[in-house]
């Protein structure tokens, strides 16, 4: 049985790790309470209250752990991610896995004399039934050869519950490194690009002149080989919208095409995880809310069996170096 422990609770993506990992059979050992978000420790004790608090440093010298899941600050979780594989654990962390091409280098450098595991759960593919089954119809040839990817990651800004490093871009990295990372691995995904290219890119600061250096808009434009791919991401949904973003993704393929409206069918359909699928047979409606997450599992496996079938190590540090360099390649639009 898989063990597993958290270090690092001040994103909300952390109850994905471990409710993905308990549902494939894993055992959750304990976490660290150290956190910049009470309110977020604060729900993992009524969330989890079984599970024990333990200083990170215990957690790390425990041999009996197997993987250590990190969403911590932005900037920490490549350090942790390094200190944890370096004693010896497997690693699952929340996007950006790094902020800096230099904490890439070392995170590679890790990788590399460990051999351990350095994953990054990327919640809008992984955690997402809806685009699951997106991969599983492409695989299929159900819309030919895609040839484009359209991905957009609007989200709720909410003010009061943010703490001061989330408008820091040094904390955070760059929107395009903190959010676009999402779209950046589905066009790679989807495309079945092993690389790629940032063509252009942008960031702008239009909604907030009082916090100069935050950024609430980011654009990327790429291109491999195989395909081509356009992101948007903003921090712009409105305050009307029962959930916090309406993301979408559209995938164009040379017989067809899908979209994705991952968490909302506004003014349509009740749920989320809504599919349409065009092609020349058919168009049509798939409700994907009872389609398997399997990346919990295939990361379990690979924990076990030493293999990369949840995602290659290639393919994760391929999205951090192209979400880095459109970070900083962007031009500046919008307020200065």
């Amino acid at each position: 049985m898989l063990r597993f422990a958290v270090v690092g609770i001040d994103h909300g993506h952390t109850f994905d790790h471990v409710k993905g990992l308990l549902a494939s059979g894993g055992e959750f050992v304990g976490y660290c309470p150290q956190t910049s978000v009470p309110a977020l420790r604060e729900a993992f004790e009524k969330t989890y209250p079984d599970a024990p608090q333990i200083d990170r440093e215990k957690l790390f010298a425990d041999p009996s752990i197997d993987v250590i899941c990190i969403a911590a600050i932005p900037r920490d979780r490549a350090g942790l991610a390094i200190r944890a594989m370096e004693a010896g654990k497997d690693v699952m962390t929340d996007k950006p896995g790094v902020t800096t091409f230099a904490q890439l280098e070392e995170v590679k450098k890790t990788v590399a004399k460990t051999g351990k595991i350095f994953s990054i759960c990327f919640s809008e593919r992984h955690c997402v039934r809806s685009a699951v089954k997106a991969g599983k119809l492409v695989a299929e040839g159900a819309i030919g050869k895609v040839i484009q990817t359209l991905g957009v990651g609007p989200h709720r800004l909410q003010l009061p519950t943010r703490p001061d490093w989330f408008f820091d871009p040094e904390a955070f990295g760059g929107i395009i490194v903190d959010i676009a990372s999402h779209q950046i691995d589905q066009f790679l995904f989807y495309t079945g690009s092993t690389t790629g290219e940032v063509v252009a890119s942008s960031i702008g600061n239009f909604g907030m002149p009082d916090k100069p250096a935050f950024q609430d808009f980011g654009e990327v434009l790429l291109r491999s080989e195989k395909a081509a791919g356009y992101v948007r991401v903003d921090w712009f949904t409105p305050e009307a919208l029962p959930t916090w973003g309406d993301g979408r993704l559209t995938i164009l393929g040379t017989e067809g095409y899908i979209e994705l409206r991952k968490y909302i069918d506004i003014a349509g359909r009740p749920g989320k995880d809504h599919l349409f699928l065009v092609n020349g047979k058919e168009m049509t409606h798939i409700d994907c809310s009872g389609e398997k997450l399997d990346y919990f599992d295939a990361f379990t496996a690979d924990v076990g069996n030493r293999t990369q079938t949840a995602m290659t190590q290639d393919h994760v540090f391929e999205v951090c170096r192209l979400s880095l360099e459109a970070q900083v390649k962007a031009a500046r639009i919008g307020a200065r």
